[in-house]
């Protein structure tokens, strides 16, 4: 087992880019070292793409609040500054979706971001943005790796290249406070009419709604912890004890007025919430109710992007105001490339990134809150009691839930694959397969209006699984037999 882990097999381990950044393990294999080998090419990739349409040669270097984070930061701005570029360093830490705002305020060649999102504690990682307020697409981190391939290069020795720093909060929160009706949510706030908890997971979003406020709200988990107690910082049920047990003993104590939790990841481009009621509410329940609202309040208009495992429900509160809806594979950046080809209203997934067309082609987990926070005061009611007036409205109801389920190997990986290749399953559960979509995976379509969604892990012998039903006995019945698909 020691073997296994050694510091040479960690170095030894190629730089690679997944669907959103190179993450590793802290001092092994993302290290400083390696870190101001990968910035310097990053930047000339951003440059070589991007370069010919951009005014500056500047980047945006940002950071979380992992371990190391500040001190990973200054080493990719003082090696991007030794390649020639100037460089915007932050002075603090900040949401992911702060330094994609930066760079496009400041027509940069893009952003270069210390950060793990919502991964453990042992790891950080390096996510790239592009100038134009997002995730870069497949060409430049593939150009990156290619590079990492040459032989090293000496920096070209540019004394004029600077570093400055800035403070990324301010233009940030200016341009979400604009987006919202700040003053009808503060009013409620201030009259004690709407309770407002945030759990942070000691993470990038600690401060930020009480910045855009101006009020104090009851944050969780605001203090830093490298550690994360233990867990990681993900808007999971399992993670959220402490927003659970403040708002149910608030409830009891004060049964009167409308209360809503927030949930933030570590780098805040993802959102989960919580009724008044202490209910967990995911991204599938709360990308309906963003729609129903942001169209009949703000009169927002354009196509509604789901990936895959998004919920049927969602293209049914679009159907309700005439909104088409475009279906793409799981990742944010098959949205983002969407935002930046088409009219967007709206694009979300189930893991809880929701990004806005009259925003930047980001998620923004920030932004999400203030428009739930707005949704509630509007509406007067529970995100709950509005999640079920649209399942009213439509005509349907609906649970969800997933299982990674790892496999004995990736042989028991291929096997499954070409099982579903050429012996396309024609029932699930005891009810029959209506249609299959595989554009990520296969996602089969059941008479019953559920759907059971088998989709790879592209680098280990994991199957992920996931499932809608009417009833959560129902989703939790596919997925059971699911896994006894598999493990036959």
């Amino acid at each position: 087992m020691a073997g296994s882990l050694s510091p040479a097999s960690f170095a030894n381990k190629p730089i690679t880019f997944g669907t959103d950044g190179w993450r590793g393990v802290i001092a092994a294999d993302f290290t400083f070292e390696r870190v101001m080998l990968v910035a310097p090419l990053a930047a000339k990739a951003l440059e070589q793409i991007y370069g010919d349409k951009t005014p500056t040669r500047t980047i945006i270097v940002g950071y979380d609040r992992r371990f190391l984070s500040a001190e990973f930061a200054q080493a990719t701005a003082e090696s991007v500054k030794a390649a020639g570029y100037d460089v915007m360093l932050s002075e603090c830490y900040a949401p992911t979706p702060a330094f994609s705002w930066a760079a496009k305020q400041h027509n940069a060649l893009g952003a270069l971001v210390i950060t793990a999102s919502h991964n453990p504690a042992a790891y950080s990682g390096l996510k790239v943005k592009g100038g134009f307020g997002g995730s870069v697409p497949p060409e430049v981190t593939k150009k990156i790796e290619v590079m990492l391939q040459e032989p090293p290069q000496s920096t070209n020795g540019s004394t004029t290249a600077s570093i400055t720093t800035f403070n990324p909060w301010t233009s940030y929160c200016d341009a979400l406070k604009a987006k919202v009706d700040l003053a009808a949510i503060k009013e409620a706030i201030a009259t004690g009419r709407l309770t407002v908890f945030a759990d942070v997971m000691h993470g990038a979003a600690a401060s930020g709604l009480e910045q855009i406020l101006g009020l104090p709200i009851r944050e969780i988990n605001s203090e830093a912890d490298p550690l994360f107690e233990g867990g990681a910082p993900e808007p999971l049920p399992r993670y959220l004890s402490k927003m659970f047990d403040q708002i149910k003993t608030y409830r009891q104590q004060s049964p009167e007025g409308l209360s809503v939790g927030l949930v933030f990841d570590g780098d805040s481009d993802r959102i989960a919430a919580v009724d008044g009621q202490g209910n967990f509410l995911s991204s599938q329940i709360l990308i309906p109710i963003l729609i129903h609202h942001l169209a009949t309040q703000r009169g927002f208009t354009g196509e509604i992007v789901k990936t895959i495992s998004g919920s049927n429900l969602i293209p049914l509160v679009a159907k309700l105001h005439n909104l088409p809806v475009h279906e793409t594979p799981i990742g944010y950046k098959y949205i983002a490339d969407r935002m930046l080809e088409a009219q967007v209203f709206l694009g979300g997934e189930e893991s809880g990134g929701i990004g806005y067309g009259t925003h930047i082609p980001e998620r923004d987990a920030l932004l999400s809150a203030l428009y739930v926070l707005e949704a509630v005061v509007q509406s007067g009611l529970d995100l709950s009691d509005q999640y079920r007036q649209l399942q009213t409205q439509t005509g349907f109801t609906a649970a969800y839930d997933r299982i990674d389920l790892p496999l004995a190997s990736m042989d028991v990986r291929s096997r499954l694959l070409e099982q579903l290749q050429t012996q396309p399953l024609k029932e699930i559960a005891g009810v029959a397969v209506t249609d299959c979509l595989a554009i990520d995976g296969y996602k089969f379509q059941l008479a019953d209006q559920s759907w059971l969604l088998i989709r790879f892990s592209g680098t280990e012998p994991v199957l992920r699984l996931y499932s809608e039903a009417a009833t959560l006995d129902r989703v939790h019945e596919i997925l059971a037999w699911a896994k006894d698909w598999a493990e036959k």
